[in-house]
């Protein structure tokens, strides 16, 4: 688990201005910490020695003017960290969905939506904690007791001595059972990952279960799973006290060594009260700081993984910085798009390889078996895949060099829709924001929805998505395919469109779209042949690269791959 584990302080944006300012308020603490001890073993001194109080009141006033010091530095470095680990989470929140958007269905499928889920919302707060707490912990565990061991070196170097000898000690036992704690960490995170993934595909898979009669019998499996969880909770929370407890334990049998010695030595005469009580009082502040690091350490190992997995999240297909042009903005009516020489590869396995072709206005079918890249291409068109090597362009124009323009010119409807968590009519109103309740009635008519509507209490304006109604994979892409016919978009990219629906359904649908649509350029990738005698091109693909293209009616006369996969198709359907 050691490549799942980032060390150290973070270092985002800003971060040495802010180590900087921490470095000088821990400093400007130390000596808070200091002046209070020696002004208040004063006090306490004179008052033994039986001087009047008007002769002590100066060091009782100087000892609570370091007090108050010491406590407005320790919360100007927690303000300091906190405003840090805020910005620095913020900006890493929207790293994340930026890049969950550009590479989103490769990243859920290999790391689950559960723990893509577990990452934004719980992982993200513990790396908010891990940067409040390391930041201060690690300077303050090196500044303190040095500044401390220095100034008690100069009273007396036996102490001085004493308090350097006993840091190895606790420092050993710190790192022995922080491995320990670290392994249970691990193991840990890792079984909270398996149980939010299965929890969230039981979520998603509940209706099919019940209605197979399976959902008591996999309930046992999430309380399995659950178990393993709690169990490795509570190993690591054994060990995390049993740390805090040794930790605890030797720093006291320090400080105690230094007590027997600075009273014996002060029963001999060999120092005197004031330096003696000085001393004593500083051997616990000199512990706490690196006693504070070792319960710590136990606080924020969730933040340590998080934060690897978050980075490493973030560092796959990290994209390009491209300026606008403003020579070059893509051109309202656009007439062709071309995919010159794609290749796509992703985990060091080519998705798609050496990919070209010229869409223009009209209807462009992609087609191949299961896994043959249809949805990866889709996908790249749609900006949602970084491409490895080659490039889209548009006019002649670059795509790279006006993304959030390209983005603008594409409505772009997945093999698996996200219905948000709004209306049904401003879910149907995604590429156009303005349409008015009239025109989503009438799309709603024309996908085949009114009757479901009907049925709702709000109508358009009943809530849908998480926490409103559910709807079925049906009902779900048609929402999507309405978003695309409602929209302006000179282009239309369908991964699927029609998978999930019955085909006298799909066959209405169809009709529509092919009505909708006959102005614009339409790519679909589809395993549905009925589709292609409406196609103006067709593209077969196989393991990601084209095997075939040209019109429906010319391959199937003139290339044997394209009318082998036809008859196959045929005879799948039969």
């Amino acid at each position: 688990m050691e490549k799942q584990r980032k060390k150290g302080l973070p270092l985002y944006k800003g971060a040495r201005r802010v180590y900087s300012l921490l470095i000088l308020l821990i400093i400007g603490e130390t000596l808070a910490v200091i002046a209070q001890a020696f002004f208040l073993a004063r006090a306490i001194t004179f008052l033994f020695q039986r001087m009047p109080i008007g002769d002590v009141i100066a060091d009782i006033g100087f000892f609570f003017v370091a007090f108050v010091l010491r406590y407005i530095l320790e919360h100007m470095e927690r303000f300091v960290a906190e405003r840090y680990a805020a910005v620095s989470i913020n900006r890493l929140r929207n790293e994340m969905v930026e890049r969950f958007f550009q590479n989103g269905f490769l990243t859920s499928g290999k790391m689950g939506t559960g723990h893509l889920v577990t990452l934004a919302m719980e992982g993200v707060d513990h790396v908010r904690k891990y940067i409040e707490i390391i930041g201060i912990r690690t300077f303050k565990s090196v500044i303190m007791p040095v500044m401390i061991a220095i100034f008690v070196f100069f009273y007396d170097k036996i102490s001085a001595l004493i308090l350097i000898g006993t840091v190895p000690i606790v420092i050993i036992f710190m790192i022995l059972l922080g491995m320990a704690a670290e392994k249970m960490a691990d193991k840990q995170f890792a079984t909270y990952t398996r149980l939010s993934n299965h929890f969230i595909d039981s979520l998603r898979g509940l209706e099919t279960l019940a209605y197979l009669g399976k959902s008591r019998s996999h309930a046992k499996k999430i309380e399995q799973v659950s178990d393993d969880y709690r169990k490795a909770t509570m190993k690591t929370l054994r060990v995390a006290f049993l740390s805090s407890f040794a930790l605890d334990f030797f720093t006291s049998l320090a400080i105690a060594f230094v007590a027997v010695g600075l009273g014996l030595r002060l029963i001999d005469g060999h120092i005197t009260l004031l330096p003696a009580l000085t001393i004593l009082i500083l051997a616990p502040e000199y512990f706490a700081p690196i006693k504070q690091v070792g319960k710590d350490y136990h606080a924020t190992l969730d933040g340590q993984v998080a934060m690897t997995q978050i980075e490493g999240l973030l560092d796959q297909g990290e994209p390009e910085n491209h300026i606008d042009s403003v020579e070059k903005l893509l051109p309202v009516n656009i007439k062709t798009v071309n995919m010159n020489h794609v290749t796509v590869v992703r985990d060091g396995q080519k998705l798609l390889t050496d990919i070209s072709f010229a869409a223009e206005k009209g209807w462009m079918g992609i087609v191949g078996e299961t896994g043959a890249g249809k949805s990866t291409l889709i996908s790249a068109l749609a900006g949602r895949l970084p491409i490895t090597s080659g490039g889209i362009e548009v006019d002649g124009i670059n795509v790279d060099e006006q993304r959030d323009h390209w983005y603008e010119k594409i409505a772009y409807i997945p093999q698996h829709p996200y219905i948000f968590p709004l209306s049904l009519a401003d879910n149907i109103r995604f590429y156009e924001p303005g349409a008015t309740d009239e025109s989503v009635t009438e799309m709603i008519r024309k996908i085949g929805l009114a009757s479901l509507v009907d049925r709702f209490p709000n109508g358009i304006n009943e809530m849908i998505g998480e926490g409103g109604r559910t709807l079925s994979g049906g009902q779900a892409q048609r929402i999507a395919v309405a978003r695309a016919l409602l929209s302006k978009k000179p282009i239309i990219l369908l991964d699927e469109p029609t998978a999930h629906l019955d085909i006298e359904t799909e066959y209405e649908i169809k009709q529509l779209m092919l009505d909708v649509f006959q102005d614009k350029m339409v790519l679909l990738a589809t395993h549905r042949l009925h589709w292609m005698q409406n196609m103006n091109q067709v593209i077969l693909l196989d393991n990601g690269k084209v095997e075939a293209k040209g019109s429906h009616e010319s391959l199937l006369q003139n290339n044997a791959t394209y009318s082998q996969f036809v008859d196959w198709k045929r005879g799948e359907a039969q």
